[in-house]
C-alpha cells in the first residue's frame, strides 16, 4: 500500500487527495504538469505521487468523459470536441485557481493538452488558455506513447496509432507555449516516480538558494 494513503476521492476539479493542507502561496515553479497522449501512464504516476503525500489534481478530461458516458451526454471529444474542450478548460482553470494558495502540486494534464486536442481536430484554442498556462511550472513531465501498456476502454476508444498522433499534437502545443519537456522513462512506476522526485527536488534546492 502507498505510504500515508488516507483519502482517495475522485471528484472533478478537486484534488485527488490532500495530506498537506493549505500552505503559503508558492511560485508557478511548484505547479507541475504530467502531460501526454492517452494511455501513456500519466494517471498511474499521479496516483503514486498522491500515495506519497503529494497534492495532486486528477484529469479533468477523463472525469468529464466518464460523466458524459454515464448520462448519455454528447460533450465528448468524439461527439462535440469544441464543447468538450471548453468544459475541460473551465475545470482546469478552476484547478489552477484552487492551487494558488498551496505548495507543491501536480496536475494530470494541463491547458496545453487541450490546445493539442483541438489542434488534432483542426480547431484553434482560446488565447486565454495560453496566458493561464503560464501559471504552471516551466518544466513539464511528458509521458510518451507506450504500446506495451496501452489499452482501450469505453473512455479511451482511440487506436494506438491515433493516440500517437494525438500525443504529437499535445507535445507540439507545449513546445509552442514555451515549456521545457522532460520525457518520462518507459519503466516501472517506481522508476518514473524516482525520475520526477529527482527533478522536482533539484528545482526546490535551486529555488531555495536562488
Amino acid at each position: 500500500m502507498p505510504v500515508r494513503q488516507t483519502d482517495l476521492s475522485f471528484v472533478h476539479d478537486t484534488p485527488v487527495r490532500d495530506t498537506q493542507g493549505d500552505t503559503p502561496a508558492h511560485a508557478a515553479t511548484q505547479r507541475f504538469v504530467i502531460a501526454g497522449g492517452p494511455g501513456s501512464g500519466k494517471s498511474t504516476l499521479l496516483h503514486a505521487l498522491a500515495g506519497e503525500g503529494e497534492f495532486c489534481y486528477e484529469e479533468a478530461s477523463r472525469t468529464l468523459i466518464r460523466e458524459q458516458l454515464a448520462r448519455g451526454g454528447r460533450l465528448l471529444p468524439w461527439g462535440d470536441l469544441r464543447g468538450f474542450a471548453q468544459e475541460c478548460g473551465a475545470r482546469m482553470c478552476a484547478q489552477l485557481a484552487d492551487s494558488m494558495p498551496r505548495g507543491r502540486c501536480f496536475f494530470d494534464r494541463g491547458l496545453p493538452d487541450l490546445i493539442g486536442y483541438l489542434s488534432h481536430g483542426g480547431q484553434c484554442a482560446p488565447d486565454a488558455w495560453r496566458a493561464a498556462a503560464r501559471d504552471y511550472a516551466h518544466m513539464v513531465f511528458f509521458a510518451p506513447p507506450w504500446r506495451e501498456i496501452y489499452v482501450n476502454d469505453a473512455e479511451r476508444p482511440q487506436t494506438f496509432a491515433e493516440a500517437q498522433d494525438l500525443s504529437a499534437h499535445i507535445r507540439r502545443a507545449y513546445l509552442d507555449c514555451g515549456f521545457r519537456l522532460v520525457d518520462l522513462v518507459t519503466g516501472s512506476v517506481a522508476d518514473r516516480l524516482g525520475q520526477v522526485r529527482n527533478f522536482v527536488d533539484t528545482i526546490h534546492v535551486e529555488s531555495s538558494h536562488g
